[in-house]
């Protein structure tokens, strides 16, 4: 996705980036495309800290066009009201994006909080685990501040000031095929970029009037390596290159805003916020990954993992307070809500039915269906009794079918262990 500036904690003030990232600087003269802007680039980049650059031309990426709007009219794109054909037009057409534009910086940055090698942290029993690429400050904020640090600098260094956007994950610009042909990396049959840091890597771009000497795309490849595609619990990466996102957890417990299906809920495991597991599996990351040097994407402990009974009761100024600098504000609350519900039914330990039972008698919607859910999973005579009073109570049709379906659930349970041990 599915598919990532510094708010590094110091003393520094940090720029206005929303006042920054659209203004384009107008040109004085017309530069050439030499050499020497070239390796100003990569130079400028490299103080920065920025390890992986690449630039490409401002010419259509008519490939990118064409799959993305093959996957939109397929459907495999979700319920994502802003993706229209419209913006993938924009997206994939740089110079509707920047009259007059000629390049593509692009950018990859290394995410990775911890070493592969060692096992994840051991948490309690009653938390969710979250992407890693989410365990650090918002990628947003952090790689924009970098790349508007990069385009001041290098005007400086040129004696020259151009015209420029900033992207990061925010705009219609297709960044996965921008770092594929500005030769950043390759694509992976997970649709990943994989590049020398493995597809652990967070992109950016800076769509520029600058004319710089382009990079020329990877041949690389996966090879007939698929381990990615039977390792999807889901069964998301229906054919190499092709993500159903109608399937993918990191969709599902991000992006999508309504119920998730009854059928993916037991796939999710415990993961309450985005999935790592097709980049887990996959051989180049195990063998390339390597822990970021960036402060900014050092986890802090909170976010390795999320307390789910303290997220189910957590308000909205909490949740603001809490996630306002974290790429897991995405979620939203109720989103982070719903998908803290899920985990606790798959982990099925009943002393979140309190909690559970609280958040279905109290609860918004979404989420008191998703906790009706889980109570279903948890089972219990206790949890079909919080089941049994909320029908009586609650109103909303929805909420009354996944109560009733839980219900359903319990007693086919109940049933089943009483054959048993009539046995």
């Amino acid at each position: 996705m599915p598919h990532t500036c510094g708010i590094i904690e110091s003393n520094h003030i940090l720029l206005n980036i929303a006042s920054y990232i659209q203004i384009e600087y107008m040109r004085t003269i017309n530069l050439p495309e030499t050499t020497d802007t070239r390796k100003s680039v990569m130079s400028c980049a490299k103080e920065l800290g920025l390890q992986l650059v690449g630039i490409t031309t401002a010419a259509p990426f008519k490939r990118a066009e064409e799959v993305a709007s093959l996957r939109n009219q397929q459907g495999l794109m979700g319920d994502l009201p802003w993706y229209t054909s419209e913006r993938i037009i924009r997206g994939s057409r740089p110079k509707t994006l920047l009259p007059g534009a000629k390049s593509v910086i692009s950018v990859a940055m290394n995410y990775l909080p911890e070493d592969l090698s060692e096992p994840r942290n051991h948490h309690t029993e009653l938390t969710g685990r979250v992407a890693r690429y989410a365990q650090g400050f918002d990628y947003h904020l952090v790689l924009k501040e970098r790349l508007l640090q990069l385009t001041m600098l290098l005007q400086k260094r040129l004696n020259y000031s151009f015209r420029y956007k900033i992207y990061v994950d925010d705009g219609p610009m297709i960044d996965r095929e921008v770092a594929f042909r500005s030769a950043v990396g390759f694509f992976g049959k997970n649709t990943n970029i994989i590049t020398k840091l493995g597809s652990w890597v967070f992109l950016g771009q800076i769509l520029t009037d600058l004319a710089i000497k382009p990079d020329r795309p990877s041949r690389k490849s996966c090879g007939s390596c698929v381990r990615c595609i039977p390792a999807c619990p889901t069964g998301a990466i229906v054919a190499p290159y092709i993500i159903d996102s109608n399937k993918c957890i990191a969709y599902l417990t991000i992006e999508h805003r309504g119920p998730i299906p009854i059928e993916l809920r037991p796939l999710i495991g415990d993961m309450v916020f985005g999935c790592d597991i097709c980049q887990e599996v996959c051989p180049i990351n195990v063998k390339l990954g390597t822990p970021t040097q960036e402060p900014a994407f050092r986890a802090p402990q909170q976010f390795s993992a999320l307390d789910l009974r303290d997220i189910i009761k957590m308000d909205e100024p909490t949740f603001r307070d809490r996630f306002k600098k974290s790429p897991i504000f995405r979620a939203h609350k109720i989103g982070l809500q719903r998908n803290a519900c899920i985990v606790l039914g798959n982990l099925g330990n009943p002393t979140a039915i309190p909690e559970l039972t609280d958040t279905l008698r109290f609860g918004e919607s979404l989420v008191k269906g998703h906790a009706a859910w889980a109570l279903g999973q948890i089972q219990g005579l206790e949890a079909k009794r919080a089941l049994e009073t909320c029908l009586i109570t609650e109103s909303d049709t929805w909420v009354r079918e996944e109560i009733q379906l839980a219900l359903e659930i319990l007693t086919s349970s109940e049933k089943s262990d009483n054959h048993s041990a009539l046995q």
